[in-house]
């Protein structure tokens, strides 16, 4: 019981940690917008569901400052939050089995829905596999001549 709760107030604080960096990071004073993201996969246009859309504010010059924000998407690949100011925001969705996405977004109407399409990861490159362009470079190269 005493472990839980532990844990349940280590998230809470972590979360309000974030939201106190998303909201101070950016003009109080000005406009908020309320943001609807809605992940699918590139390849068939199906929800990913439980993917990490992560919020990171980003400053005037295009570097990203402390704090950020972490949504989890539903059965139905969406996720929202209200209340983020107009500005800059770059947005990250990580989920198992996808490629990592990343983009920078500006924030300028009162409402907007952000589709994100993941892409399967890309195939690794191993020195140890016939890679036909490599072998056709090689047998181009003239033969080592022995010295006599």
């Amino acid at each position: 019981m005493t472990r839980r709760f532990l844990i349940v107030s280590a998230v809470v604080i972590v979360l309000g940690v974030g939201i106190i960096g998303l909201a101070g990071a950016q003009d109080d004073d000005g406009p908020m917008s309320d943001l609807r993201f809605v992940v699918v996969r590139e390849y068939n246009g199906k929800p990913v569901r439980n993917a990490a859309v992560v919020l990171h504010p980003v400053n005037r010059k295009g570097k990203q400052e402390r704090g950020g924000l972490e949504l989890k998407t539903d059965g139905e690949g969406r996720t929202n939050i209200d209340g983020i100011p107009y500005g800059p925001l770059r947005v990250q969705v990580l989920a198992q089995g996808f490629q990592t996405f990343g983009e920078d977004y500006k924030i300028d109407k009162a409402e907007m829905e952000i589709t994100v399409k993941l892409k399967r990861p890309g195939g690794q490159y191993s020195i140890y596999e016939n890679h036909g362009e490599a072998k056709k470079a090689d047998e181009k190269k003239p033969a080592e001549q022995k010295p006599q």
